[in-house]
């Protein structure tokens, strides 16, 4: 049986970062570098790691708040200091953290074409920057922000990056409650095209923003745990996701 486990590493910046490991229990079939929400490394990112495990992908969460306000990924956090970690998100922080979580997946002979990064909100659009400077297999999203206007002072605004993504892109969004604006997805969408990868970008219609979970459940869903769904669009999100990992890890 799969589970999580976190580990601390040291950082040419003398800083410590965590990070949340799921391992397969038989062959690794590459690596997913999970890049977190803004509440930091939640009960869900850590089912999110669980769950690729289970499909057979090292999976690494990075706690991206380390430097400055690590009790936010350890807790859900007041809404005060979760937007000023979430403020304090530079691209170059997010590279450097990466680049650690990259580095475990090395260590296990993960080649870069089996790498993967995949992010929600905060973490889809970090994702993007990475997946904009770094020689990856895939780059998925969940709601990636930040598109004409950057997320955070340190982040570039998406439509500045999009254009120089490295590896395939899978970008996915609700079409309702989302807080990216429908022109600006298209907008990014077409500007990906320019990096010459392949690009699909899904709306869902009629989907609140994270679709992939129940915002007021007590118990968060693991959107990629199709037993703990019956809605259709979760089901095919979770098989975007997975196929996707199957289709460019090779």
């Amino acid at each position: 049986m799969t589970g999580t486990r976190t580990e601390t590493i040291p950082l040419v910046d003398e800083t410590q970062l965590r990070l949340t490991i799921g391992e397969p229990e038989g062959a690794v079939r590459g690596g997913v570098v999970v890049l977190h929400e803004s509440r930091g490394v939640t009960s869900r990112t850590q089912a999110i790691v669980e769950a690729l495990a289970g499909e057979g992908w090292l999976a690494v969460a990075p706690h991206l708040y380390h430097r400055d306000d690590p009790e936010i990924d350890d807790q859900t956090g007041e809404d005060e200091a979760v937007g000023r970690a979430a403020a304090a998100i530079s691209g170059e922080s997010v590279l450097a953290d990466s680049d650690a979580a990259f580095g475990v997946l090395a260590d296990r002979g993960v080649t870069s074409d089996r790498m993967a990064v995949l992010g929600f909100d905060l973490g889809a659009t970090a994702a993007l920057v990475v997946a904009a400077q770094r020689s990856l297999g895939a780059v998925i999203t969940v709601s990636a922000a930040g598109v004409a206007t950057p997320l955070a002072e340190g982040l570039p605004r998406l439509l500045d990056v999009v254009g120089e993504l490295t590896c395939p892109w899978l970008g996915l969004y609700g079409e309702r409650g989302d807080p990216v604006d429908p022109a600006d997805v298209d907008r990014l969408r077409e500007a990906a095209h320019a990096s010459g990868r392949v690009v699909d970008v899904v709306v869902y219609p009629s989907r609140e923003h994270r679709f992939d979970a129940d915002e007021h459940a007590t118990v968060q869903p693991d959107p990629l745990d199709e037993g703990n769904s019956e809605e259709a669009t979760k089901m095919e999100a979770r098989s975007r996701v997975l196929n996707w990992l199957d289709a460019h890890l090779r």
